[in-house]
């Protein structure tokens, strides 16, 4: 049943809640767009995302039956990838997939040094500012919680030659989507990346953009049987401090 759906504009970002057992899913609706999405625990925002121990668990692109993993010391599943309509992408021939937790988002102090041009719609900016009203904060007070992102719908890999990063055309078209499943309440942001389909430039207005679209979705409580919300890492954290006799 679908609770909740928003629409998250061009080159702007926006930040909704998704409880625990409950699904949402992110969809293209207009046209080629890549999203930055941002996770939190709703109760803690020290623990989010990990993009890292993601990659190292699942690989530097994500798809159905992945798991995107929270910071230390919880180290615990926050959400799984329970749908992907972008599946059928594989690896190109460039040796490219689909949503990458390879990139961070764009952000305008990287601009700045690169281009000398400050660009205020970079999704650094844009989910600073969502988290920032979602909360009723400060910017300053959000900008230390924007993280590394999960690049969802960008294409993108490594050169063979130089092992370089780079970017493409996304596959995504209307009616595409990635459909998550929340281990746990769950803060998120996403922003409707400036660069678009993110085939030529960033930090800009150059690029074609398109909005994207998030739904809410609850299902029934006795269709998720013995389902519990994912518990925090049982590591002792006494870090050898406590040597075993």
């Amino acid at each position: 049943m679908k609770e909740l759906e928003l629409t998250v504009p061009p080159r702007d970002a926006r930040a909704f809640v998704v409880p625990a057992g409950h699904f949402f899913r992110i969809v293209s609706v207009e046209g080629s767009q890549v999203g930055d999405l941002n996770l939190w625990n709703l109760h803690d925002l020290s623990e989010r995302f990990f993009s890292g121990k993601t990659r190292a668990f699942h690989g530097t692109h994500v798809s159905t039956g992945s798991r995107l993993w929270s910071t230390l010391p919880n180290l615990r599943a926050m959400a799984t990838i329970t749908q992907d309509t972008l599946d059928w992408y594989g690896w190109d021939e460039d040796g490219a997939g689909v949503h990458d937790v390879i990139g961070t988002r764009c952000d305008p102090y990287t601009n700045l040094l690169l281009h000398g041009l400050e660009y205020h719609w970079c999704c650094h900016s844009n989910l600073k500012r969502a988290l920032a009203a979602k909360l009723n904060i400060p910017l300053s007070e959000a900008e230390p919680h924007v993280h590394d992102v999960l690049n969802v719908f960008m294409c993108t890999g490594f050169t063979r030659d130089t092992h370089q990063y780079f970017m493409k055309a996304s596959p995504v078209r209307p009616g595409d989507f990635i459909e998550f499943f929340a281990e746990m309440d769950l803060l998120a942001a996403l922003s409707a990346c400036p660069g678009g389909d993110c085939s030529a430039s960033h930090s800009s207005d150059a690029a074609p953009c398109h909005p994207l679209k998030v739904e809410i979705h609850r299902c029934p409580e006795d269709s998720l049987g013995g389902w519990r919300p994912a518990r925090v890492n049982g590591y002792s954290r006494s870090h050898g401090t406590e040597r075993v006799k």
